[in-house]
């Protein structure tokens, strides 16, 4: 993937800036608090969810979930008292030299688990009134609405901090392009929509598990100042402790991996002047 960027920028710069400064300039980076706002695309492997509470304890096996979007308007995504609704990536950082920096950010994405798929389920069922009281072994069910409905829409919020290390690739009159490759790691806090086998639903955020991942990415800085940089982000999710009612009994747990395709627009301020 790495070689596939630089392929790409080093096409880019060579046919548009014959005859510009392709040096890094000295210390551009260091000192300096950049901050950025976006969105996100997501994928989620399958996963398997096992369910724990009063009467019940089975697994699904093989869940398939899905992002969920919201409608682009200017409204939804453009109006500062709405911005938290659509799928976002918010990251604050510093850059401790010229090549690294540290961050701390939010990943609030969206995991919906899809109605009306036939999964596998093993465990017992039981005094929940409902026609799926039994015992199960190796049997097939399908998701309907009155069996379950299983969200992290509010959402699956992975608060996160990550190591970067920035490439410089060229430079285009004003704009500068650099490669950053990165890791990180922080905690989940879903606010999940859940409802199950009829109980009521948990709407409050609750700290789930934990989560890693890797991300590259490409930044194009403009007049020192502003920026916008694409995303490629991906790991694994693992949260063995999921609130499902409002009974504390009622819990989840599942693990999976997932990938983001980011569009990011942020700013950049050279604080470490002030400190020299």
């Amino acid at each position: 993937m790495k070689k596939i960027f630089l392929s790409l920028l080093a096409s880019l710069c060579l046919s548009a800036a014959i005859g510009q400064d392709f040096a890094p300039a000295k210390n551009f980076n260091r000192g300096r608090l950049y901050l950025y706002w976006g969105w996100n695309w997501d994928a989620f492997s399958k996963s398997d969810i096992h369910f724990t509470g009063d009467g019940y304890d089975f697994t699904l096996s093989d869940v398939r979930a899905r992002d969920r979007q919201s409608d682009f308007t200017t409204e939804t995504y453009l109006n500062p008292s709405n911005v938290t609704i659509p799928q976002y990536n918010f990251r604050i950082g510093y850059f401790i030299n010229e090549n690294w920096d540290l961050s701390i950010g939010m990943d609030h994405m969206k995991y919906v688990v899809q109605q009306e798929q036939e999964v596998g389920i093993d465990g017992t069922i039981s005094g929940t009134l409902t026609r799926y009281d039994g015992v199960y072994s190796n049997d097939l069910i399908n998701i309907s609405k009155d069996f379950l409905q299983f969200e992290h829409t509010d959402g699956l919020n992975y608060a996160n901090f990550e190591v970067r290390h920035s490439d410089f690739l060229c430079q285009i009159k004003q704009m500068r392009v650099t490669l950053q490759e990165g890791l990180g790691a922080g905690m989940l806090i879903p606010k999940t929509n859940s409802s199950l086998l009829g109980k009521a639903r948990h709407d409050e955020f609750h700290i789930a598990g934990f989560g890693m991942g890797a991300v590259l990415a490409l930044n194009f800085n403009f007049y020192n100042r502003f920026f916008i940089q694409t995303e490629v982000k991906g790991g694994y999710i693992n949260m063995p402790d999921i609130r499902t009612s409002p009974a504390a009994i009622d819990r989840a747990s599942q693990d999976f991996f997932f990938s983001q395709i980011n569009v990011v627009f942020g700013g950049v301020y050279n604080i470490g002047k002030h400190f020299r």
